[in-house]
């Protein structure tokens, strides 16, 4: 998945690390520690506590979400060239979330009622010791107000987390998200995913 970093528009500054061989055991203490962090990023998105989320990612963030298409068996791509519903950075989304704290955040304002579930997650070792390369399914659960029908989103993520100085935690360096769908049936995307 992290191939699409390097032709994206802002990928350019984005970490090449890559996984190196299998996954790692499930009883490894690296892959408790990454699905650790899935799972308590998970509710601060949920909670919609987005400052707090801001710190849980690097400098360098490269958070992509590629458009998907249908296409033959042959083609050789399931993903638009050059499109992207997210290609963002720490600074675009910095500004995202600190959008929802003003007057002007209509889209969520009612805020969404948000759950997002994890699973089928797998750990990599990378050729830096204070690198992984995480693999999750997330499924997104979205209610909007009292009257819209509930929105989901399913997509796999490929994540490379980044150890803290210090080895006190983990960060997210890079996220790839390929949504399930080439239509997406949400009524916006002000979410993170």
């Amino acid at each position: 998945m992290s191939a699409h970093s390097a032709p994206s528009r802002l990928g350019g500054h984005a970490s090449p690390i890559q996984r190196s061989g299998g996954s790692l055991p499930f009883s490894d203490e690296r892959h408790l520690q990454a699905h650790r962090w899935l799972v308590d990023e998970a509710y601060l998105l949920d909670a919609q506590r987005y400052d707090a989320w801001l710190e849980l990612l690097t400098a360098d963030i490269h958070y992509l979400m590629p458009v998907r298409v249908t296409t033959a068996l042959g083609a050789g791509y399931d993903c638009a060239p050059g499109m992207a519903h997210f290609d963002e950075d720490k600074y675009s989304l910095s500004r995202r979330a600190a959008r929802f704290c003003t007057q002007h955040a209509w889209t969520e304002d009612p805020p969404s009622r948000l759950r997002h579930h994890l699973t089928n997650v797998r750990t990599f070792a990378t050729a830096d010791p204070d690198h992984l390369v995480v693999d999750s399914g997330v499924l997104l659960y979205r209610s909007r107000g009292d009257v819209r029908e509930p929105a989901l989103i399913s997509a796999g993520r490929e994540d490379l987390l980044r150890r803290m100085p210090g080895g006190t935690g983990w960060l997210l360096a890079r996220r790839t998200i390929l949504v399930d769908d080439a239509v997406l049936r949400t009524q916006n995307l002000a979410i993170f995913l």
